[in-house]
């Protein structure tokens, strides 16, 4: 069972960009489903930090088209991807260490930023744009 469905609102109407939202999902996705089957700490701390590198690129695109296109919401856009990233980064690190981590907690997490990004900030840059 997947975690997050792709939905109409989150497509930006940007070819690139909608597919990296679709690989981030497909992505979230792959780790829900590994961590329902009882993946070890290595594998899900490997799963999130592909998510991370994944999620650090596709931010840099979307940075990219907002400054080109002189979007008026860059900076609490950008804002608000620092702070999944950090966030994210802050799960990493304690997976890595060896702290516990509530499955059910994590993916509920990663499916409530993400889909929150992508319905709130990025359904206002495809209205913008």
């Amino acid at each position: 069972m997947s975690l997050i469905e792709w939905r109409p609102e989150f497509s930006v109407g940007n070819l690139a960009v909608d597919h990296e939202h679709r690989e981030l999902i497909d992505l979230i996705n792959s780790l829900h489903e590994g961590i329902r089957q009882g993946a070890g700490r290595e594998q899900v701390a490997a799963g999130l930090g592909e998510i991370y590198a994944q999620i650090a690129a596709h931010f840099a695109l979307e940075e990219k088209i907002m400054r080109d296109a002189g979007y008026a919401d860059y900076s609490p856009h950008k804002e608000d991807h620092e702070s999944l990233l950090d966030q994210l980064a802050d799960i990493i690190h304690s997976v890595e260490i060896g702290g516990e981590f509530a499955e059910d907690e994590l993916s509920s997490r990663l499916n409530h930023w993400f889909s929150e990004h992508f319905r709130t900030h990025d359904a206002k840059l495809h209205r913008r744009l």
